[in-house]
């Protein structure tokens, strides 16, 4: 690629459009995908400020190994009826993460709200509200019934909280050797209002056994073979996260119907712990005297090493458990990356945060690649499982190319990784410090 061509397409597009032609062009030689992601060495600093079209401040406090964000970013635009900006992973199933300046508002629009689909959805002109049925049965229930939705809203009293939910393997991306599965970058996550009955108050209403420990889920979405007699996913959670107050049956978000692609007509809704336990066009809900033990429950689904592991270790399924509570995270979701800013006015920056059932506490931010943070200003949230505002100013003391990070610090005192956090096989709980890239001209 010719440095005339390189400039006309732009940072950006000269990465992406064709990435090969680039690293040639750049270093001299292909890069491998994931070295193009993320693990340069520091030797190609001056390479990556001639792309970036300027010098690095900071350059000396960057992590051996990183490369910049300005270069680690796309927009693929991904479409389907009801959603706007969601970028495409895969369309079998169907999977689509929202770019971190879309979740800008303080509630993530229904229109912007990522999908995580396991199998097929089913058909919309299929699904009838009025006579959609959820059955609540299993060992550990003492008087199976079933109730059909429009029961379930006239019997039970009505809820509603913002709850967070986010994919376990948001962040999949980043992790080195590469984990299989969708390669989510940082938008497999939202908030909302979520409103429906408590879960609790319908498994009173059906009678819970004293040797009760587990529930789990089944819902109408069907395998990708086609086989009706495969089931897609069935995870559930402990009795405790069960009668929580938040953890919901729900049928309306953000005032509307739940869209489609996440659930409609009903759902369950845990937030804090990993959107998985969050069922789908729930139809069946089981009351377990064990570890439920469904359809991506057992083996090394949604599960990390209970101790730490070198990187590309063979975790045996014995010594692998089950997520629960997800770790402390933020995003900065405004302004967008890559833009240009003046450098004798105050930048202005903000986003999100949330600590799985705990609270964010803190937020730092930084400029000069985590040598030094300065506290930033964090809002409570509405309600409990709900992610929080926050808010900061800074001077850049320059001009050059600059990347300002976020790290959020929960109320046990945990705070964020500023890389990544430990390796493990399917690339879950990825929690690093969100980063994006300014211009200071």
């Amino acid at each position: 690629m010719k440095k005339k061509e390189k400039k006309e397409l732009g940072l950006h597009e000269a990465y992406f459009h064709d990435p090969i032609q680039a690293d040639k062009a750049i270093f001299g030689r292909e890069v491998d995908p994931v070295t193009r992601r993320g693990f340069l060495k520091k030797s190609s600093l001056l390479a990556m400020a001639a792309l970036v079209g300027s010098n690095i401040p900071f350059a000396s406090s960057m992590p051996g190994g990183l490369i910049p964000v300005a270069l680690a970013d796309t927009t693929t635009p991904f479409k389907i009826d009801g959603k706007d900006g969601l970028i495409y992973l895969n369309d079998r199933p169907v999977n689509a993460e929202t770019p971190p300046h879309l979740l800008d508002d303080m509630f993530t629009p229904a229109k912007h709200f990522f999908i995580r689909n396991n199998g097929v959805p089913p058909e919309m002109q299929t699904i009838n509200p009025d006579t959609w049925t959820l059955e609540i049965g299993g060992e550990s229930c003492l008087n199976p019934q079933s109730f059909t939705l429009p029961e379930l809203k006239k019997k039970f009293k009505h809820y509603t909280y913002a709850l967070q939910l986010e994919c376990g393997g948001n962040g999949r991306s980043e992790f080195n050797p590469p984990a299989k599965g969708n390669q989510w970058t940082t938008g497999a996550v939202g908030c909302g209002r979520w409103t429906g009955v408590r879960l609790r108050d319908v498994l009173q209403a059906c009678g819970i056994k004293e040797d009760a420990v587990y529930i789990g889920y089944y819902g109408k979405d069907t395998h990708l073979s086609g086989d009706p007699t495969k089931v897609v996913i069935s995870r559930g959670v402990p009795m405790s996260k069960a009668l929580e107050d938040e953890t919901l049956i729900a049928w309306e978000y953000e005032g509307e119907e739940i869209p489609h692609y996440n659930g409609y007509p009903l759902r369950l809704v845990a937030g804090g712990w990993p959107a998985s336990v969050s069922g789908k066009w729930l139809s069946k809900i089981v009351i377990r005297n064990k570890e439920h033990d469904g359809e991506k429950m057992t083996g090394q689904s949604y599960r990390v090493p209970c101790e730490p592991v070198a990187p590309g270790t063979n975790v045996p399924n014995e010594d692998m458990c089950i997520m629960e509570s997800m770790p402390v995270k933020s995003l900065i979701t405004y302004p967008k990356t890559g833009i240009s800013h003046d450098l004798k006015d105050v930048f202005a920056f903000r986003g999100k945060a949330w600590a799985g059932d705990l609270e964010v506490i803190k937020m730092d931010v930084s400029i000069d690649f985590g040598a030094t943070w300065h506290e930033a200003k964090v809002k409570k949230p509405l309600n409990r499982l709900a992610w929080q505002e926050w808010e900061a100013t800074i001077k850049f003391p320059k001009k050059g190319y600059y990347e300002v990070w976020a790290r959020a610090t929960d109320s046990n005192g945990v705070a964020q990784p500023t890389i990544l956090p430990g390796w493990n096989p399917r690339g879950y709980l990825n929690n690093a410090c969100h980063r994006i890239a300014v211009q200071v001209v």
